[in-house]
């Protein structure tokens, strides 16, 4: 495997392993080391993602010089650029994406965006929490329609357990640090979710839409 700077040893031979490239992770990087990773990706004409962009960042991707199709996402902390834009009848898939409530956006923004960069179809539904049961008891034949659902939620985490009583399809649950004190920035959703009563409940990180989103394509690409 190829070194492809002084600094920065990419990953770029990773979709063949894996079936998928390497994202960029940029919290904990400078802008400057973050420009030119960014570089390194765009010189070798490898699709980027970047993901948890920090405020100081942003201006870094006004300076990149690129073709084709580029989308920044200051909601979701992404961006990303690709050779062409994706048409939406060649996305592969369906991955329903449902948050508990406006709170959560960030984090479905982040797992709408990786799903989308990676070629698949997403349908984002949003503020369907469980003070109001109601707001996703309507959506139960959208959630049979999808091949997975990906569920948001802080507070007190209930919503997977909810969708996993409606639906059978497989569900990968997402707690958020959104909740009062007790909840300890996302800690008692997780536990929530870690102890859902509905069968096969999938759990990532707290605020880990990314992951969601891997998990969703890992399941999606061996169907």
């Amino acid at each position: 495997m190829k070194k492809h700077s002084k600094d920065h040893n990419i990953d770029l031979e990773r979709h063949k392993r894996q079936g998928f490239h390497e994202v960029v992770y940029a919290e904990g990087k400078t802008a400057k080391q973050l420009e030119d990773i960014c570089k390194v990706f765009i010189t070798a004409d490898t699709p980027l993602l970047v993901t948890r962009i920090k405020d100081d960042q942003f201006k870094v991707f006004s300076r990149l010089k690129t073709k084709g199709f580029s989308s920044l996402n200051k909601e979701g902390r992404t961006y990303m650029w690709l050779k062409k834009k994706p048409v939406k009848k060649d996305l592969k898939g369906l991955v329903n994406i449902i948050s508990a409530g406006t709170s959560d956006t960030g984090v479905l923004r982040e797992t709408e965006t990786t799903l989308n960069f990676f070629g698949f179809n997403t349908q984002p539904i949003s503020d369907c929490g469980v003070a109001g049961i109601h707001r996703i008891l309507n959506q139960k034949g959208v959630l049979d329609e999808a091949d997975v659902n990906i569920v948001i939620a802080g507070m007190d985490g209930a919503l997977p357990s909810v969708v996993g009583g409606l639906s059978g399809k497989p569900i990968i649950a997402v707690p958020t640090s959104v909740g009062y004190g007790a909840s300890f920035n996302g800690i008692s959703a997780l536990l929530a979710m870690l102890n859902s009563c509905s069968s096969g409940v999938s759990v990532v990180n707290i605020d880990n839409g990314y992951g969601a989103a891997m998990a969703a394509i890992r399941i999606l690409n061996h169907k």
